[in-house]
């Protein structure tokens, strides 16, 4: 039986036999107040290449009331197994379906919330994957695109936006209603319905005769902290850049931007009405690298207007050229854009984005960038660091191999040919080869359709003078883990080779070299007779994706003076090189942590900054040898007090030092710190504890035992919002109690209320570093749940539980060795054992680097 999944076979079988017109869909949303259920009356109109023929439409919902095709009332058993049976179709039909269809909580269909602080409700839907089947009826799959007009009937006063401009609404009593002009053709997926008493303010974006309305929308709760001019003007320079780039005006009628509640990601594309999560409207202080992560997500969803609804991928398995563009086009746009406060992005783009890919691509499940997705299921597990970083890291190295003024008039050709359709990626490549004369099927086969990450590596000679005798980038390819797809490959890489002095205490590039780098061994004679440089290197600017390693004497250089760079980007390659061979155990966690302590000191990045600062904190955590593990934490804490103390008062890395003080606090000094700073007894000039940062104090205060109940209960009194409430649940399931954890298991795995956010908010509590004794009965719990986790839970809130609660502290050979049998023995679906094969990859990634740590530890002893 097909549950709620659907096989690529079947749709296309589907998209074969019908042409999808239009879809008119009513929606009354009178009960939202109570939940529960609402009704939703759909009425399609497509026809059919094959009369006599059947298929079905899709719907997840409590009940179906009728059902009408072409005027005959079908037997409501037709509706099974999340489809509705539709028999004997007619060249051209009419299908009418009533349903009572469902609110969630999970943050998947029609999400609803209700706000602590007025006590409203505010509604809004999600429905990437496969979810607007869970409002109305509807054919759910990208290519059978129509128009959508949505009726909405909702309370008095509220709000309803969707992805048409707002109507006036009519009528009186309790309820108003809103009738929507009709879309253009889209794809369900990007269909919105955003309901309640939001609260806009509303600008328009001009250009010649262009106006474009735009609005931003928050809950009045937040309205104090929305900065929508802020958000207007990064918008207004991402409509500039893009139509000047695509050479295509922005294809609908309006913009609107959501800040919605519990949003499961960090923002959705769908057509006109963007949602965001409201994590985004800063309640606290906050660093630049936040207000830069923001702007990326306004940019990326803005680009998805053209890429990905205007045109839109064909199945789901070129997902890649959605996600993978809009994520290249947030980058350049914010390095390129006049204006922009980010030109750095691209050191963003190579601290963050790349990392992740990094880390994805070397698990069990790392797949090519065009990924092979048969049905649903696989969809729903691939928004990852391939589909998303990687493809945007390979668009990278595409443009520096045509060229971007090719690469863009490529796909202005695309926008033009296929605008309001769907695509392949052979049509992509294809304008992509018409504009830049270039064959690009061989570079398809090398970048989008193998798996795995090659790692560059300089073999440099000297002659007895010190000059480079001989110098060669060398390429491996490794071998792909256990279980993944595709097969490991050298591929060609345009890379540059930058050559670094230390000058007057820093480290300044005296001369870059590009050059194309193919198979194993690629000579560079321009080095040859040079004086060897004090650093060498490469992939510098970072147009290639690839692991890169230093030559032992770069890294020695690098190791004293990383911090020296006068540029932010090489600084952010030669971190995210010693991060890697941290976590591919050629750096010990110790030294990693020694490079961090020595080099964030003179980091400038806060975007850098925080990431490093997380990752010495996994490093110490999962990487460091156990016996040694207390001592690294213990200088770790001491100079992140250190740092907040010699911070600048009120600056951006002030602000950060102290989160990570809170992250790591130990000795009875360093929590009286904290707890003085809470109580306000305490006080480091220029640090602001607002209520965000109070909340992360009091968190390790509760992990430590030094908060109890009473305090978490005060300070959700400060602070009794949406917000609020999940921070309070993350310190009471932080608590060092078996009582606390037995309560955190049961609240998220053996019932179903929680909501999505508090249901994290949960398990980010219940998994602390300081607790491994405490979770280890947990492991044998999990293993004895996680299946009917899985088949009883929704998508989203399962792949909370899967990934989040799994052992992954307990890093010992008896966790593979458990997660080995239950692989054996439960047969689990294949998005589920995807997921836990990826959770059993860190631990035994851990044990790696613990084992490297611990070598290297006696190593200094001398043993």
């Amino acid at each position: 039986m097909p549950g709620t999944n659907l096989t690529r076979e079947e749709a296309r079988t589907r998209a074969d036999l019908l042409h999808v017109d239009a879809y008119d869909i009513e929606l009354d949303l009178s009960s939202a107040r109570e939940g529960g259920t609402f009704r939703s009356t759909t009425v399609v109109r497509f026809t059919a290449t094959t009369p006599g023929a059947a298929t079905f439409i899709d719907l997840v919902a409590p009940s179906v009331e009728e059902v009408v095709l072409n005027g005959e009332r079908l037997d409501t058993a037709n509706f099974a197994d999340s489809r509705i049976a539709l028999p004997n179709l007619a060249a051209e039909n009419e299908l009418k379906v009533v349903a009572n269809c469902a609110y969630t909580n999970t943050g998947e269909g029609l999400h609803r919330f209700v706000d602590p602080v007025d006590g409203e409700t505010y509604l809004y839907t999600q429905f990437e994957v496969p979810d607007a089947r869970r409002v109305f009826a509807s054919f759910e799959q990208p290519d059978l695109k129509a128009s959508f007009a949505f009726t909405v009937t909702a309370p008095e006063g509220w709000v309803v936006v969707s992805n048409s401009p707002t109507p006036t609404p009519a009528g009186d009593g309790p309820t108003r209603t809103w009738t929507f002009e009709p879309t253009g053709r889209i794809s369900s997926y990007i269909t919105a319905l955003i309901a309640g008493p939001y609260v806009g303010v509303f600008d328009a974006y001009e250009n010649g005769d262009q106006k474009v309305p735009l609005g931003v929308y928050c809950r009045p709760s937040l309205r104090e902290f929305l900065d929508a001019e802020a958000v207007f003007e990064v918008t207004k320079q991402g409509f500039d850049y893009f139509q000047e780039k695509f050479d295509y005006r922005y294809p609908f009628a309006k913009y609107d931007q959501l800040f919605v509640p519990e949003f499961n990601a960090g923002a959705m594309e769908n057509a006109g009405a963007v949602t965001l999560r409201d994590q985004y409207v800063f309640r606290s202080k906050v660093t630049d690298a936040a207000y830069e992560a923001r702007a990326a997500t306004i940019l990326h969803e803005l680009a998805h207007m053209w890429f990905g609804d205007l045109v839109t991928m064909e199945w789901w398995n070129d997902l890649w050229l959605n996600e993978s563009f809009a994520t290249y086009a947030e980058a350049v746009c914010q390095a390129e854009a006049p204006g922009s406060r980010w030109p750095h992005s691209w050191t963003t783009f190579a601290n963050q984005m790349k990392t992740w890919a990094y880390r994805q691509d070397q698990l069990p499940s790392t797949h090519p960038i065009m990924a092979d997705i048969n049905d649903l299921e696989d969809v729903q597990v691939n928004f990852d660091g391939i589909t998303y970083a990687k493809g945007a890291s390979v668009l990278k190295q595409l443009v520096a191999y045509v060229g971007q003024d090719a690469f863009f008039e490529g796909v202005r050709a695309y926008f033009k040919r296929h605008a309001w359709g769907n695509t392949r990626l052979s049509d992509l490549l294809g304008a992509l080869e018409e504009a830049s004369g270039r064959d690009l099927k061989a570079w398809s086969r090398a970048w989008l359709e193998t798996a795995g990450i090659n790692v560059l590596r300089p073999a440099v000679t000297l002659n007895t003078d010190g000059e480079i005798e001989s110098f060669a980038v060398l390429q491996e390819a490794p071998a792909l883990p256990a279980g993944a797809k595709g097969e490991a490959v050298l591929r060609p890489h345009r890379i540059a080779i930058g050559l670094y002095e230390l000058a007057d205490g820093a480290l300044v590039r005296t001369d870059r070299i590009e050059l194309d780098v193919d198979g194993p061994r690629t000579e560079v004679p321009q080095l040859v007779g040079r004086h060897r440089p004090a650093v060498v290197l490469l992939n510098d600017d970072d147009l290639s994706y690839a692991k890169v390693r230093l030559d032992e004497d770069s890294l020695a250089v690098v190791a004293e003076h990383l911090g020296d760079f006068t540029d932010s980007l090489p600084r952010a390659l030669c971190w995210a090189s010693a991060w890697d061979m941290t976590r591919d155990g050629e750096m010990a966690a110790r030294d990693y942590l020694a490079l961090a302590v020595s080099g964030l000191a003179r980091e400038s990045d806060i975007g850098v900054v925080q990431s490093v600062h997380r990752q010495v904190k996994l490093a110490l955590d999962a990487y460091a040898d156990p016996a040694w593990r207390e001592q690294g934490l213990a200088r770790w804490a001491e100079t992140a007090e250190a740092q907040l103390r010699a911070a600048e008062p009120g600056s951006d890395h002030q602000l950060a030092w102290a989160r990570a003080l809170a992250a790591v606090a130990r000795t009875e000094g360093q929590l009286d710190l904290i707890a003085g700073l809470l109580d306000g007894s305490v006080e480091v000039k220029g640090l602001a504890v607002d209520t965000e940062l109070r909340w992360s104090l009091l968190g390790r205060l509760a992990a430590t035992g030094r908060a109890d109940e009473a305090a978490i209960a005060a300070e959700l009194e400060r602070d009794n919002t949406a917000a609020g409430q999940e921070h309070a649940a993350t310190c009471r399931a932080a608590r060092p109690t078996a009582e606390a954890k037995a309560e955190a298991w049961a609240a998220v795995v053996e019932s179903d209320k929680l909501t999505n956010y508090v249901q994290e908010a949960v398990i980010a509590g219940f998994q602390q570093a300081d607790q491994r004794e405490l979770l280890a009965p947990y492991a044998e719990k999990y293993f004895a749940a996680v299946k009917g986790v899985w088949e009883t839970r929704s998508h989203e809130i399962s792949q909370q539980i899967i990934g989040g609660l799994y052992p992954s502290l307990q890093v010992e050979q008896a966790t593979l060795d458990a997660t080995d049998a239950w692989l054996a023995a439960a047969e689990p679906a294949p998005a589920l054992r995807r997921q836990v094969v990826e959770a059993r990859a860190g631990v035994e990634r851990a044990l790696r680097a613990q084992a490297a740590d611990r070598a290297a530890g006696a190593r200094a002893l001398g043993h």
